[in-house]
């Protein structure tokens, strides 16, 4: 029971991070900087949760059961958020299953060992967050017509819609993401490991 529950704290959390991500991707000039920061944070998200259920029970597949779980709040996420009034387009939701079935390739293909699940299944979740956050945001409206057309008058000035400033700060938000992710998410992995021996 205590099992299922921490899959659906990480579930929970996951689907909060995503919403609030949601605003600095729509509504500033730093939507590049924060979808590296955002991927990265998904990496961590899906990648302790899955590791620490996957070894948990020892049975490639779990991580993925982890993964539909996350899914599946991150849509009613969605689905609560569009009844608010926002766009459908505003909540960009992770594909977290692709990712965690990465994971449990890894496991199941070195034959349940740990040290190649953390460096192996890290690796791979941490290069394919990002691409697969990207295709999300290239199968939605522009973020910046969505800003204007949906003005929050709560916002601080600080998140106004602006023209953004293309390639100021990084030219490849996914190259970044990954790359980062690449080197955490092996770091992730050995956390949700070492949870299983507390």
């Amino acid at each position: 029971c205590t099992h299922y529950l921490f899959i659906i704290v990480v579930a929970v959390n996951s689907t909060l991070l995503v919403i609030n991500a949601g605003d600095y991707i729509f509504y500033t000039d730093w939507a590049w900087t924060s979808f590296v920061v955002f991927s990265i944070a998904n990496t961590l998200m899906v990648t302790v949760g899955a590791v620490y259920y996957l070894t948990f029970t020892g049975v490639p597949g779990t991580a993925t059961y982890c993964g539909l779980i996350m899914q599946v709040y991150t849509w009613v996420a969605k689905v609560a958020w569009f009844a608010l009034g926002y766009p459908v387009d505003f909540i960009v939701h992770p594909m977290w299953i692709l990712s965690c079935m990465l994971l449990d390739l890894a496991y199941w293909a070195t034959k349940k060992n740990k040290h190649s699940l953390i460096f192996f299944g890290g690796v791979l979740v941490g290069m394919s967050m990002p691409l697969f956050n990207m295709v999300q945001l290239m199968l939605i409206a522009d973020p910046l017509e969505t800003a204007f057309k949906y003005p929050r008058p709560t916002l601080p000035p600080y998140m106004t819609p602006i023209e953004p400033q293309v390639g100021k700060f990084y030219n490849s938000p996914v190259a970044l993401g990954a790359g980062a992710g690449a080197v955490l998410a092996c770091t992730f992995a050995a956390l949700g490991c070492k949870m299983n021996t507390w």
